[in-house]
Protein backbone atom coordinates (compact mmCIF):
# COMPACT_ATOMS: atom_id res chain seq x y z
CA UNK A 1 0.00 0.00 0.00
CA UNK A 2 1.16 3.38 -0.50
CA UNK A 3 0.80 5.23 2.94
CA UNK A 4 1.20 8.92 4.13
CA UNK A 5 1.95 9.63 7.71
CA UNK A 6 0.25 12.94 8.70
CA UNK A 7 2.27 13.29 12.24
CA UNK A 8 5.48 11.82 12.47
CA UNK A 9 6.44 11.43 15.74
CA UNK A 10 6.70 8.61 18.51
CA UNK A 11 3.50 7.13 16.96
CA UNK A 12 3.58 7.90 13.43
CA UNK A 13 7.51 7.52 13.04
CA UNK A 14 7.10 3.80 14.91
CA UNK A 15 4.16 2.75 12.66
CA UNK A 16 4.98 4.28 9.41
CA UNK A 17 8.54 2.38 10.03
CA UNK A 18 6.87 -0.48 10.60
CA UNK A 19 4.75 -0.63 7.61
CA UNK A 20 7.56 0.70 5.32
CA UNK A 21 10.26 -2.24 6.47
CA UNK A 22 7.19 -4.87 5.97
CA UNK A 23 7.46 -3.64 2.41
CA UNK A 24 4.73 -0.52 2.07
CA UNK A 25 5.42 2.66 0.51
CA UNK A 26 5.32 5.05 3.52
CA UNK A 27 5.40 8.79 3.04
CA UNK A 28 6.28 10.78 5.93
CA UNK A 29 4.72 14.21 6.61
CA UNK A 30 6.02 16.63 8.36
CA UNK A 31 6.47 20.10 8.45
CA UNK A 32 10.11 20.26 8.68
CA UNK A 33 10.60 17.24 6.31
CA UNK A 34 14.77 18.45 5.71
CA UNK A 35 15.25 18.11 9.50
CA UNK A 36 18.04 16.06 10.99
CA UNK A 37 15.13 14.02 13.02
CA UNK A 38 13.55 13.40 9.95
CA UNK A 39 17.09 12.15 8.17
CA UNK A 40 17.46 9.98 11.01
CA UNK A 41 14.00 8.50 10.90
CA UNK A 42 14.59 7.69 7.14
CA UNK A 43 17.57 6.10 7.26
CA UNK A 44 15.74 3.48 10.11
CA UNK A 45 12.48 3.14 7.87
CA UNK A 46 14.78 2.10 5.16
CA UNK A 47 14.01 1.85 1.02
CA UNK A 48 10.28 2.13 1.48
CA UNK A 49 10.27 5.25 3.16
CA UNK A 50 10.62 9.16 1.92
CA UNK A 51 9.82 12.69 3.40
CA UNK A 52 7.24 15.51 2.20
CA UNK A 53 5.21 18.01 3.78
CA UNK A 54 2.30 17.21 5.52
CA UNK A 55 -0.08 18.35 2.36
CA UNK A 56 2.01 16.82 0.21
CA UNK A 57 1.80 13.16 2.06
CA UNK A 58 -1.89 13.85 2.26
CA UNK A 59 -2.16 14.49 -1.51
CA UNK A 60 -0.11 10.97 -2.47
CA UNK A 61 -1.89 8.42 -0.79
CA UNK A 62 -4.53 7.02 -0.80
CA UNK A 63 -4.32 5.48 3.04
CA UNK A 64 -3.29 8.07 5.40
CA UNK A 65 -1.95 7.54 9.35
CA UNK A 66 -3.14 10.72 11.85
CA UNK A 67 -0.96 10.97 14.28
CA UNK A 68 -0.86 14.17 15.39
CA UNK A 69 -1.48 16.02 18.89
CA UNK A 70 -5.26 16.74 19.66
CA UNK A 71 -4.83 20.52 20.30
CA UNK A 72 -3.60 20.89 16.74
CA UNK A 73 -6.21 18.35 15.17
CA UNK A 74 -8.50 20.53 13.44
CA UNK A 75 -6.46 23.10 12.12
CA UNK A 76 -3.90 20.47 10.43
CA UNK A 77 -6.73 18.70 9.07
CA UNK A 78 -7.79 21.83 7.49
CA UNK A 79 -4.51 22.67 5.77
CA UNK A 80 -4.46 19.21 3.50
CA UNK A 81 -6.79 19.91 1.17
CA UNK A 82 -9.45 17.77 -0.22
CA UNK A 83 -9.60 13.95 1.43
CA UNK A 84 -12.53 12.65 0.10
CA UNK A 85 -12.61 9.14 -0.72
CA UNK A 86 -9.26 8.64 1.16
CA UNK A 87 -8.71 6.28 3.80
CA UNK A 88 -7.92 8.33 7.49
CA UNK A 89 -6.63 5.92 10.14
CA UNK A 90 -7.30 8.31 13.50
CA UNK A 91 -4.96 7.54 15.93
CA UNK A 92 -5.79 10.48 18.26
CA UNK A 93 -7.08 10.82 21.70
CA UNK A 94 -9.25 13.82 23.09
CA UNK A 95 -7.08 14.02 26.22
CA UNK A 96 -6.44 16.45 28.76
CA UNK A 97 -3.19 18.07 29.06
CA UNK A 98 -2.98 16.30 32.59
CA UNK A 99 -3.94 13.13 31.28
CA UNK A 100 -6.42 13.08 34.01
CA UNK A 101 -9.56 12.81 31.71
CA UNK A 102 -10.94 13.23 28.01
CA UNK A 103 -12.07 16.51 26.83
CA UNK A 104 -14.81 14.90 25.34
CA UNK A 105 -17.02 12.32 24.86
CA UNK A 106 -20.06 9.62 25.87
CA UNK A 107 -22.35 11.69 23.23
CA UNK A 108 -19.30 11.56 20.50
CA UNK A 109 -15.84 11.01 20.42
CA UNK A 110 -12.54 12.70 18.64
CA UNK A 111 -12.69 10.00 16.00
CA UNK A 112 -16.54 11.23 14.97
CA UNK A 113 -14.92 14.84 15.58
CA UNK A 114 -12.04 13.89 12.88
CA UNK A 115 -14.40 12.81 10.20
CA UNK A 116 -16.57 16.00 10.27
CA UNK A 117 -13.48 17.99 10.18
CA UNK A 118 -11.95 15.41 7.38
CA UNK A 119 -15.14 15.82 5.04
CA UNK A 120 -15.17 12.68 2.71
CA UNK A 121 -12.31 10.71 4.29
CA UNK A 122 -13.31 7.19 5.13
CA UNK A 123 -12.38 7.26 8.97
CA UNK A 124 -11.09 4.09 10.86
CA UNK A 125 -10.25 4.83 14.54
CA UNK A 126 -7.21 2.44 15.17
CA UNK A 127 -3.86 2.62 17.13
CA UNK A 128 -5.15 4.83 19.70
CA UNK A 129 -5.01 2.16 23.15
CA UNK A 130 -1.68 1.18 23.55
CA UNK A 131 1.67 2.91 23.64
CA UNK A 132 4.25 3.41 20.59
CA UNK A 133 6.73 1.04 22.22
CA UNK A 134 3.87 -2.00 21.84
CA UNK A 135 3.23 -0.40 17.82
CA UNK A 136 7.22 -1.02 17.64
CA UNK A 137 7.42 -4.72 18.88
CA UNK A 138 3.51 -6.14 19.77
CA UNK A 139 5.27 -9.57 20.38
CA UNK A 140 4.17 -11.30 23.68
CA UNK A 141 4.57 -14.45 24.69
CA UNK A 142 1.22 -14.95 25.33
CA UNK A 143 -0.04 -14.19 22.55
CA UNK A 144 -1.06 -11.44 20.10
CA UNK A 145 -2.44 -8.10 22.27
CA UNK A 146 -5.59 -6.58 20.65
CA UNK A 147 -6.18 -4.07 18.16
CA UNK A 148 -9.56 -2.71 18.37
CA UNK A 149 -10.80 -0.59 15.15
CA UNK A 150 -14.22 0.88 14.20
CA UNK A 151 -15.69 2.71 11.21
CA UNK A 152 -18.08 3.21 8.99
CA UNK A 153 -16.84 2.31 5.46
CA UNK A 154 -16.35 -1.77 5.23
CA UNK A 155 -13.99 -1.60 2.52
CA UNK A 156 -11.47 0.95 4.59
CA UNK A 157 -11.86 -1.16 7.63
CA UNK A 158 -10.43 -4.07 5.69
CA UNK A 159 -7.55 -2.15 4.77
CA UNK A 160 -7.30 -1.18 8.46
CA UNK A 161 -7.91 -4.89 9.33
CA UNK A 162 -4.54 -5.67 6.90
CA UNK A 163 -2.05 -3.01 7.80
CA UNK A 164 -3.05 -4.18 11.47
CA UNK A 165 -2.28 -7.54 11.42
CA UNK A 166 0.89 -6.35 9.57
CA UNK A 167 2.25 -5.65 12.52
CA UNK A 168 1.91 -8.48 14.90
CA UNK A 169 -1.41 -7.37 16.53
CA UNK A 170 -4.77 -9.09 16.99
CA UNK A 171 -6.78 -7.11 15.14
CA UNK A 172 -10.57 -6.86 16.11
CA UNK A 173 -13.55 -4.93 14.47
CA UNK A 174 -15.20 -2.79 17.39
CA UNK A 175 -18.05 -1.56 15.10
CA UNK A 176 -19.20 1.86 13.83
CA UNK A 177 -17.16 4.61 14.18
CA UNK A 178 -19.35 5.74 16.76
CA UNK A 179 -17.58 3.20 19.04
CA UNK A 180 -14.55 5.61 19.27
CA UNK A 181 -16.62 6.33 22.50
CA UNK A 182 -15.55 3.18 23.66
CA UNK A 183 -11.80 3.15 22.53
CA UNK A 184 -10.93 7.11 23.63
CA UNK A 185 -11.87 6.08 27.25
CA UNK A 186 -10.13 2.38 26.83
CA UNK A 187 -7.01 4.41 25.81
CA UNK A 188 -7.43 6.48 28.87
CA UNK A 189 -7.51 3.01 31.13
CA UNK A 190 -3.74 1.95 29.46
CA UNK A 191 -2.75 5.32 30.08
CA UNK A 192 -3.85 5.16 33.77
CA UNK A 193 -2.21 1.96 34.65
CA UNK A 194 0.98 2.84 32.50
CA UNK A 195 1.49 6.14 34.55
CA UNK A 196 -0.83 6.05 37.50
CA UNK A 197 -0.86 2.63 38.80
CA UNK A 198 2.68 2.52 37.90
CA UNK A 199 2.85 -0.52 35.28
CA UNK A 200 5.02 0.81 32.79
CA UNK A 201 4.26 0.80 29.29
CA UNK A 202 5.31 -2.57 28.22
CA UNK A 203 1.89 -3.93 28.43
CA UNK A 204 -1.33 -4.98 26.21
CA UNK A 205 -4.80 -6.48 26.56
CA UNK A 206 -5.44 -9.60 24.89
CA UNK A 207 -9.11 -11.02 23.69
CA UNK A 208 -9.59 -14.55 24.82
CA UNK A 209 -12.18 -16.71 23.72
CA UNK A 210 -13.76 -19.26 25.50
Amino acid sequence: MNIGIIGSGNVGGTLGTGWAQKGHQVTFGSRTPEDAEMKKLLEHAGKNARAATLAEAAASNEVLLFSLPWPVAKDVLAGLGNLSGKVLIDTTNPLLADLSGLSIGTTTSGGEQVAQWAQGAKVVKAFNTVGDGIMQNAWFAAGKPVMFYCGDDATAKKTVHQLVDDLGFDPQDAGPLTQARLLEPFALLWISLAYRQKWGRDFAFQAIRR
